[in-house]
């Protein structure tokens, strides 16, 4: 059987090579329809950001985050979720599984978006692989302890994300609404919070080394960058709330009112770093298995745990997910913005920094998580924040069966496309 599979490379390796890049084009295409609303579903639904500016801004930094930090995810995905020495003998069989993973996690996510449900593209296409190995290679090809840990953040990582989204609605409430003066109050603190969304995600990409750019920094000059980014959005930052004309008046009502329309600018640059956390997480679920059968292809059947990773390759995921945004994100943007609790300028400002910083945390320690746990964990938090009764706990439950559906379901519906695809180019 091996020599087979190594036929199926030599024989059909462009006709691999042309379905790899078509099924992860379909695949980056479903993270941008429906995981999109992780990124700017806060902001739309708050009313910071209009869709169409929603739409702009996701498309330039989800790609800029997909090929500035989306090396260290992908290459997780590629390689440590399945064992390749099982697949040593038999790269075909690997080249075709993740075939199998792309399309049928591809597939689940159109489902998924056309009723609007918020599920984890991460969930998807970790299913998936799990899904075609326990069929093609048998339990012992998969990493059973990377999948532990992977599924380990997936609890650990929203409740991380609830947990700072929770501490930043309670600090804007103390510091600024319930002060005498709360919009003279939000000029004052507007600043240093944007300057945590400049220095915490920065800080964080930078603090590993962007190896795949050629670009490692020390721990010093990672802070030093992180500090002259976070105080460069700081100052614009400052420009953008004094643009705000409004003031203190004798109505608390109207100064809330007042500090939610200070927020409203905040809020782009919250939903800027949780476009590029999301793009440089997320965009490994689609090309992860595409960078995995693009080397084996290119090899000629080589199997090997590690291999470059050329920069077209994050540049056609980040391509792929922002037209999957464009074209089809607007229905799932609305649940996670609109439906699971009331959202402001200011909670959505709580929600999308907790947020980005939890994602891009993860994307630099290699963990694909979920973007929707992490996401529908910060929106949940500042519901908590507020009151039990502020959360529509019913669709929150429901969003939850909906993941807990999602790996079963995608690892099943791999397993069948396995089985099809091994008929068809193995004979």
């Amino acid at each position: 059987m091996g020599k087979e599979y190594v036929t199926v490379i030599e024989v059909y390796g462009p006709v691999l090579l042309g379905l790899a890049l078509l099924f992860g084009l379909f695949m980056t295409w479903g993270i941008g329809a429906n995981d999109v609303a992780n990124a700017m579903g806060p902001a739309v639904g708050s009313g910071a950001i209009t869709m169409t500016g929603a739409l702009v801004i996701a498309g330039v930094f989800e790609l800029a985050g997909a090929i500035i930090a989306g090396g260290e995810v992908t290459s997780t995905v590629r390689s440590n979720i399945v064992s390749v020495d099982a697949f040593v003998d038999q790269p075909g069989q690997l080249a075709l599984g993740m075939l199998a993973a792309l399309l049928s996690a591809g597939i689940w996510l159109l489902i998924a978006s056309a009723w609007g449900w918020p599920i984890s593209t991460t969930h998807s296409i970790v299913g998936s692989i799990i899904g075609f190995a326990l069929v093609a290679a048998g339990a012992s090809a998969v990493n059973w302890g990377k999948v532990t840990e992977i599924a380990a953040s997936w609890v650990i990582s929203p409740l991380i994300g609830g947990a700072i989204a929770f501490a930043l609605q309670l600090s804007i409430r103390h510091l600024i609404l319930k002060t005498s003066q709360p919009v003279a109050a939000a000029r004052r603190w507007g600043p240093l919070y944007v300057f945590l969304v400049g220095f915490i995600v920065s800080l964080i990409t930078l603090f590993k080394g962007l190896r795949h750019l050629h670009l490692d920094l020390s721990i010093g000059g990672s802070f030093a960058w992180a500090l002259a980014i976070g105080m460069a959005t700081a100052v614009a930052g400052w420009v953008m709330i004094r643009r705000v004309r409004v003031a203190d008046t004798d109505d608390h009502e109207v100064n809330v009112s007042h500090v939610e329309r200070i927020f409203t600018p905040m809020m782009i640059f919250t939903a800027c770093a949780m476009a590029f956390a999301h793009g440089s997480n997320d965009v490994a679920n689609g090309v992860g298995p595409l960078a995995a059968v693009v080397a084996i292809v290119r090899s000629g059947g080589e199997v090997a745990s590690t291999s470059g990773l050329p920069i077209w390759i994050l540049g056609l995921g980040g391509v792929g997910i922002v037209v999957g945004l464009w074209t089809y994100g607007r229905r799932v943007m609305r649940t996670i913005g609109e439906n699971i609790t009331p959202l402001t300028p200011n909670r959505g400002f709580c929600v999308t920094l907790a947020a980005s910083a939890t994602v891009v945390l993860a994307s630099r320690t290699g963990l694909p998580v979920s973007t929707t746990h992490i996401a529908v964990g910060a929106v949940v938090g500042v519901g908590f924040a507020r009151a039990i009764d502020q959360v529509n706990l019913r669709l929150f439950l429901g969003i939850i069966a909906s993941w807990l559906l999602t790996l079963p379901l995608a690892g099943g519906l791999a397993a069948l496309i396995y089985l099809a695809l091994r008929s068809i180019f193995v004979v």
